[in-house]
């Protein structure tokens, strides 16, 4: 009995210790997964135009979109696309006549009245990436934000990552923002 007994925690105990990691390899997580909110840290500005956006990545910046979120405000619907990595953010963001990749050439049928392009400067590729991708939904879709139709593909193409949004009105204002802690990319486009 008694030898069983330590045989039983002699094996716990191995069960354990094979599940720590070490500070040398790295552990896997597995990526966050599409969600939806009110963004509570919301700025509260309406936007009020519609013309193209851009910012400076920081230098050495090596970012990957982890997740995507869409949700409601008053005035806005708003786009988030959370970054893990190193580095802040650029962006180029503007109205497109057709939702075109980066690279191949290849078309995305995007849903609604126009189609925003969004590209997240400071990218890496996924394999370079001490972050995992995303690999949620595609296209992020959310029915308690009409106004926004979908947030499609994110593919990176030197240096940059490229998603498209369809949105159900005619290039409506809006705003692009960059924020910390964690880092995001932050795209809000008025409601009418």
């Amino acid at each position: 009995m008694r030898t069983a007994l330590v045989f039983g925690m002699v094996a716990i105990a191995a069960l354990a210790v094979s599940g720590c990691g070490t500070d040398t390899a790295p552990v896997a997580t597995t990526a966050p997964t599409s969600t939806t909110t009110t963004f509570a840290d919301a700025t509260g500005e309406v936007p009020t135009d519609n013309e193209p956006k851009s910012g400076e990545a920081s230098t050495g910046a090596a970012l990957t979109v982890t997740d995507i979120r869409v949700g409601r405000q008053e005035g806005f619907d708003r786009v988030v696309f959370a970054l893990g990595g190193t580095g802040t953010p650029g962006w180029r963001v503007e109205y497109t006549d057709r939702a075109v990749q980066d690279g191949s050439g290849k078309t995305v049928d995007v849903a609604g009245s126009s189609i925003l392009e969004v590209r997240i400067l400071g990218s890496v590729y996924p394999f370079e990436s001490t972050v995992p991708a995303y690999s949620g939904p595609d296209p992020v879709t959310d029915p308690g934000v009409p106004g926004i139709t979908g947030v499609y593909k994110t593919l990176v193409y030197e240096g940059a990552t490229q998603s498209f949004i369809g949105v159900d009105a005619d290039r409506p204002p809006f705003t692009v923002t960059a924020l910390t802690n964690p880092p995001r990319l932050v795209v809000d486009i008025a409601t009418q």
